[in-house]
């Protein structure tokens, strides 16, 4: 399947697996550094994203003696659409994630997710409590800002003309400026790369099934304000956990933010300045955070 997150030469191998309802579901699998073999990790994007956005940190992560395995969920990327939308939703994404893992042989795993994958990464905690080891929740938490998911839903799912990658990173620019107000013009054209994917016919899409937005029109203002509380006190009072807040995010807001660090005040925490939702985690500070929080975890 054609793609440009799959170039000539690239730092991992790709890996399939099948869903338990029969979707052939895509990781990018890095192979862990030389030294000694330490916990994988599985790094899992948010909901209109997929795989590419690790390319920056899975590399230095693997470098660190880890196996890292970023997953496009079904419906993104590389992986199958599925033929039912309403089994978009996190459960299912969290299902998909535990048989990649039976059929990757790894048994436990430090999670690092970004909006979405930090939901699936709190629902995994609930249904298989002894597979996850840690956690990094990137600009995610058991609740979310109003204003912030609205923002995401107006946009999720729209159809989009794209007739060039120069259209392709005025698009990214234009949903995503209010969040990296510092990136330039090649930053843009690299960010177009990871979400768009030009197909055999040579049109230019967005690299995800519309129909991801289905389950979440269908809930209607419920899809607005998840309570995963008593998933969070679960995953971060009990476990290593890392979270890393956009200092400008409108969907993890300083207020749940620190309401978070009460509910857990071992949990480690950073703030990425200047960066809203969600950050890349290559920031200095995200990085440099995710590091200082991994070297602690087995």
């Amino acid at each position: 399947m054609p793609g440009s997150q799959s170039p000539d030469s690239k730092p991992f191998v790709e890996r399939r697996w099948t869903s338990p309802d029969g979707l052939h579901l895509f990781a990018r699998d890095y192979a862990a550094g030389p030294g000694v073999a330490r916990t994988p990790i599985i790094a899992i994007h948010g909901l209109t994203r997929n795989s590419a956005d690790f390319e920056a940190i899975a590399p230095l992560m693997a470098q660190s003696g880890r196996r890292v395995l970023a997953v496009d969920v079904r419906g993104r990327g590389l992986s199958d659409r599925a033929p039912d939308p309403m089994t978009y939703t996190p459960d299912v994404y969290a299902r998909d994630v535990l048989a990649l893992m039976d059929q990757a042989g790894v048994a436990r795993t430090v999670f690092v997710g970004t909006s979405m994958g930090g939901l699936i990464t709190m629902a995994l905690t609930a249904m298989r409590p002894k597979a996850v080891v840690g956690a990094v929740l990137n600009d995610i938490g058991p609740e979310v800002a109003p204003e912030g998911l609205a923002r995401i839903a107006a946009y999720s799912g729209q159809s989009v003309q794209i007739d060039t990658w120069a259209d392709a990173a005025d698009y990214a620019r234009r949903i995503n400026g209010v969040a990296f107000p510092h990136y330039g013009e090649a930053d843009w054209a690299a960010f177009a790369r990871r979400v768009f994917r030009q197909g055999p016919d040579g049109r230019i899409g967005l690299d995800y099934d519309p129909d991801i937005a289905v389950p979440i029109r269908a809930a209607g203002a419920k899809a607005l304000v998840p309570d995963l509380w008593p998933m969070f006190r679960r995953l971060a009072r009990k476990r290593p956990t890392l979270l890393v807040r956009g200092a400008t995010s409108d969907l993890l807001s300083a207020d749940i933010a620190a309401r978070m660090r009460k509910a857990a005040p071992a949990m480690a925490y950073v703030e990425a300045p200047g960066v809203g939702h969600a950050p890349m985690l290559d920031e200095p500070e995200a990085r440099a955070a995710i590091f200082a929080f991994l070297a602690e975890v087995d």
